[in-house]
């Protein structure tokens, strides 16, 4: 069951007992709703399909993130494709409960009055997430201090780290103040690594941090588990260290330095959580490997990253599984089963989709795309590792090979971080291209303003999805994974999930490695010339090839199975065996929620 579209429903589940939950996830941005701008993208979408999963099997969990009040931003986009962008502002008040809590933060030398405001995550059977989102927009706070909460990624350094400090501190004492006392905490990346610190003070019970010993960091360490997200240097938060101390002061400033969680002479907040994790996990295998060569001294393990599946499946799919394979909602290892649906009915499925997905694009842009014609998507954050333009490096070819296919549609859609001018700048080149290419048999639109709904009906509707990162950036990617679920196969360059996902000519194709954008763009062509393109002129072998995605990705590929191991390997490694392997296996196999729940609070 997917998360209601009416907040107001939220207001109406019971609350639960917060004394038994075990596990406290931290995470900057989380994706709740279609309507709350309470996310930017795939790492908010991630923590969202977690925490649904979680509802789902009964897990024992809590969530703390950050209101955003104003969101990330409306993307606006030109004839020319030049992004210009505007407020999402929404207001708590009026949707959500309060928690009926505040706490105080010191910072900046003054305190901070934070509250909370509650949206419950509610599972297949009426399990309830709490996820709690911290506001400082409080009479009695500084005029500066109640706008920390309304910008996601908004701001310079300064306001970043104000707002870390509420994130990680803040979500510490609210869940003290709240009556929880988990016994594991997980930072979903470095944004809330400052938990660390605030669980220190915790656990000195008003003693000076300067009394703090490395048994006590250790101790702390031994409740926490860090998933880093990003293998690109730039997506580390750090701040110089008068930030540090203007904002977190002398004596946290000092600890910090202390327990060695600076790199370079900078707050870097990756190694501030590296240091009070005990266990670090990348979100791919590759991810892993890549991320244990940047931090040497510590290790990092790897759990690949899913999609929650009852999210992401569209109408028609999941109408067809509730009658074919209705186990599917509680255990998502019976995707496996799809072999014994008939390849057609999937096929007429993705036939519905598609439709709905034309049927869109012309209400948005007033274009007719043919529901017939082979149609690529291509739609994610847009920078520059991930090479929106990869597609026309040669734009002559690609204009040969859909004339000799009867035509070629393509669909593109992302969001440039508002600072980010070279991402901008991609954005223009793709309108550029699909002015240049459209006299020639190629057909591309930009749809503006992606989002949670848009990023649906694109992978569900397009017909192969396409990912051209530059190796070894891609850490996981999971809009592949919402495709595969959906019968959509992936031409991608072998990164991030991919290299674990990609079986040739069954779930997808890979853009071959190569040394040279020359030589990669070179590949994507004759896959999409040579292996695509008859393929999908085939309707009986091209509805395999769908039945494959869902057999083979969407059984693995998805949070239920992902949550399973971050209980069994993360959380509570500590455990008996004759405790740990049920509690994990049933969170593995999405057992129902009665039984786990049973489980977990042995």
């Amino acid at each position: 069951m997917s998360l209601p579209t009416s907040i107001s429903q939220v207001a109406d589940v019971a609350s639960p007992d917060l004394s038994t939950r075990r596990i406290a996830y931290f995470s900057m941005e989380i994706a709740l709703s279609p309507t709350l701008p309470t996310y930017s993208g795939g790492l908010g979408m991630l923590a969202g399909d977690t925490l649904r999963s979680a509802a789902d099997t009964a897990a024992p969990m809590v969530a703390i993130s950050l209101v955003h009040r104003r969101g990330y931003f409306r993307q606006h986009l030109d004839a020319v494709g030049q992004q210009t962008e505007s407020d999402v502002p929404w207001s708590p008040e009026t949707t959500l409960p309060s928690a009926r809590q505040t706490v105080l933060v010191a910072m900046q030398g003054r305190e901070v009055t934070v509250c909370a405001w509650r949206f419950d995550v509610v599972g297949v059977e009426g399990h309830v997430i709490p996820v709690f989102l911290l506001d400082t927009d409080i009479e009695g706070n500084d005029p500066y201090d109640r706008h920390l909460t309304d910008h996601l990624y908004g701001g310079d350094t300064y306001y970043r780290l104000c707002q870390e400090t509420v994130l990680g501190l803040g979500g510490v004492a609210m869940l003290q103040a709240l009556g929880m006392k988990p016994e594991v905490y997980h930072m979903n990346e470095g944004h809330a690594a400052l938990l660390g610190i605030g669980l220190l003070e915790e656990r000195l019970e008003g003693a000076p941090l300067t009394q703090a010993t490395e048994e006590d960091r250790a101790a702390i360490a031994g409740r926490c588990v860090f998933t880093t997200h990003t293998p690109v240097p730039a997506g580390h938060d750090q701040f110089g260290l008068d930030q540090m101390y203007t904002i977190l002061g002398k004596e946290r400033g000092d600890t910090i330095e202390r327990f060695g969680c600076l790199h370079n002479a900078l707050l870097n907040m990756t190694y501030l959580a590296l240091r009070f994790s005990r266990y670090v996990n990348g979100v791919a295998m590759k991810h892993g490997k890549v991320s244990q060569e940047m931090f040497p001294d510590y290790h990092v393990h790897a759990i690949t990253n899913g999609v929650h599946a009852a999210t992401w499946l569209s109408t028609p799919m999941q109408a067809l599984l509730d009658v074919e394979i209705p186990e599917w909602r509680h255990d998502n290892q019976y995707f496996r089963s799809i072999y014994g649906v008939e390849p057609s009915k999937i096929a007429n499925c993705h036939v519905k989709t598609k439709q709905r997905l034309m049927d869109e694009v012309f209400k948005r842009t007033g274009q007719q795309f043919n529901p017939k014609m082979l149609t690529l998507g291509f739609a994610r954050r847009v920078a520059t590792y991930k090479r929106a333009s990869l597609l026309f490096h040669d734009p002559k070819r690609l204009s040969k090979i859909a004339k000799k296919i009867g035509g070629l549609q393509i669909l593109f859609a992302g969001k440039a971080h508002p600072a980010d001018v070279a991402g901008k700048g991609l954005i223009r080149d793709v309108f550029a291209s699909a002015a240049s290419l459209e006299a020639s048999g190629v057909h591309i639109l930009y749809l503006e303003n992606y989002d949670w709904e848009l990023g649906a009906l694109l992978t569900q509707g397009v017909d192969v999805w396409v990912n051209t990162p530059r190796r070894p950036y891609e850490a996981s990617g999971t809009s592949g994974m919402k495709a595969a679920l959906n019968g959509v196969p992936s031409l991608s360059v072998l990164d991030g999930w991919w290299i674990e996902g990609c079986a040739e000519n069954a779930t997808g194709w890979a853009i071959d490695d190569a040394d040279t954008e020359d030589g990669e763009a070179a590949s994507l062509y004759d896959k999409l010339e040579g292996s695509i393109a008859p393929l999908y002129a085939r309707p009986n072998a091209w509805a395999r090839v769908q039945q494959h995605c869902i057999g083979v990705n969407g059984t693995f590929f998805n949070t239920h199975r992902m949550l399973g191991q971050y209980f069994y390997n993360a959380y509570f490694p500590q455990m008996p065996e004759e405790e740990a392997v049920p509690l994990a296996v049933d969170l593995l196999v999405g057992a129902k929620p009665s039984a786990v729940k049973e489980a977990a609070l042995v």
